[in-house]
C-alpha cells in the first residue's frame, strides 16, 4: 500500500514554504522516510531507537537543496541544523504533554 502524497509546510528564515512529499518507508516506532515530489527538493529519514525505559533516541538525516541566497547563507552558517534541533525539541515537548501517546494517525508498515 502506498501512503498518499501529503502537503508539507515549513518556515525558514521567516519564509513559509509548501511542497508535496510521499512517505517512502514506514516502520512504526522505528523509522519513517520521505522524499519530495514537487516544490522544495528534500528527502530524509527519522529513526527511533529505545534508549532506556522512558527514553527514545531520535536521529534525523535530511538532504535538501537550498534555494535562493538566504537559504544558501543560512545553510552555510548552520541555521538549518539549529532549525531541526529546535523542531526536535518541540516534538519532545509535544510527546511529553501527551504522555508519549500516539496521535492516532496511520501506523501501518510500508517498505
Amino acid at each position: 500500500m502506498r501512503i498518499p502524497i501529503q502537503l508539507w509546510r515549513s518556515e525558514y528564515g521567516g519564509d513559509r514554504n509548501e511542497w508535496t512529499a510521499e512517505i517512502t518507508e514506514q516502520v512504526p516506532d522505528q523509522r519513517i522516510a520521505w522524499r519530495s515530489v514537487d516544490g522544495k527538493t528534500n528527502a530524509g529519514e527519522v529513526t527511533f531507537k529505545p534508549a532506556d525505559a522512558n527514553k527514545t533516541e531520535v536521529t534525523v538525516q535530511m538532504d535538501w537543496e537550498p534555494q535562493g541566497l538566504k537559504e544558501k547563507i543560512g545553510g552555510a552558517l548552520g541555521f538549518d541544523d539549529r532549525q531541526i534541533s529546535g523542531d526536535l525539541k518541540r516534538f519532545e515537548e509535544v510527546l511529553d504533554e501527551r504522555g508519549g501517546q500516539e496521535t492516532g494517525a496511520w501506523r501501518g508498515e510500508q517498505r
